[in-house]
């Protein structure tokens, strides 16, 4: 069970932030292990074994990130990354074209909410189609939306219409990319108490509907397609 983050939690993702190399990291290394990566692992089990009582006949999978950066990709900046994430969505492979629940933290932020980062063309056709032959239960998803304010609606739009379904449903309808998503920043207290757990089930089990609804869409496209 997650117990909460403490303070060696924060100075390790501030230290690595400033040090990032090798030696200082290995010096840190238990740091890291024992106080970020274990209770995000715990984190991540107990936001999997929610998700999954919620929706049971999805195949889900729960992926925590590694603070290694790919040797590839450097870019310049320094061998790890000073953030943890952790995704739970269905499907080995093309996880950014599939809608995923996630939770990250980093130094100065936590996060979480349900993602539909980088939908290939076809599915955003079919995703746009699908909400106006479902433009009645999508409206009523926006709607409940619309009435809380723990999430935010980010996301990519295109910079030329692609439509007009009427003013409730036309922010979503012109995205790229879809994000519903709670941010926490700077860092609260919240990150250290067990009961964070329970805000981050509570708030991605009320994004099941829309998970539930952006399935159906990808479920519709040709799987060559996607």
């Amino acid at each position: 069970m997650f117990q909460g983050y403490d303070q060696t939690t924060v100075d390790f993702m501030w230290g690595i932030r400033f040090n990032n190399e090798r030696d200082w990291f290995m010096a840190h290394k238990s740091d890291y292990t024992d106080h970020f990566l274990a209770p995000t692992k715990a984190l991540a089990d107990q936001v999997y074994d929610a998700i999954h009582a919620a929706l049971p006949d999805e195949p889900l999978i729960c992926k925590v990130s590694r603070i290694y950066r790919d040797a590839r990709r450097l870019f310049g900046r320094g061998p790890y990354k000073d953030n943890l994430w952790f995704a739970v969505r269905s499907g080995e492979e093309d996880w950014q074209g599939r809608p995923t629940f996630w939770f990250e933290i980093g130094p100065d932020f936590y996060q979480y909410g349900l993602g539909f980062w980088a939908p290939g063309a076809a599915v955003l056709a079919q995703y746009r189609k699908y909400v106006d032959e479902h433009a009645d239960e999508f409206a009523k998803l926006v709607r409940r939306f619309n009435r809380q304010s723990e999430f935010v609606l980010e996301g990519e739009s295109y910079a030329r219409p692609k439509g007009d379904p009427g003013k409730l449903l036309y922010p979503w309808y012109q995205k790229k990319n879809i994000m519903l998503v709670r941010t926490v920043t700077p860092l609260d207290d919240r990150i250290f108490d067990p009961a964070l757990a329970d805000d981050v089930i509570n708030g991605l089990t009320e994004l099941v509907p829309f998970y539930q609804f952006f399935t159906k869409v990808l479920a519709s496209v040709p799987v060559e397609e996607r």
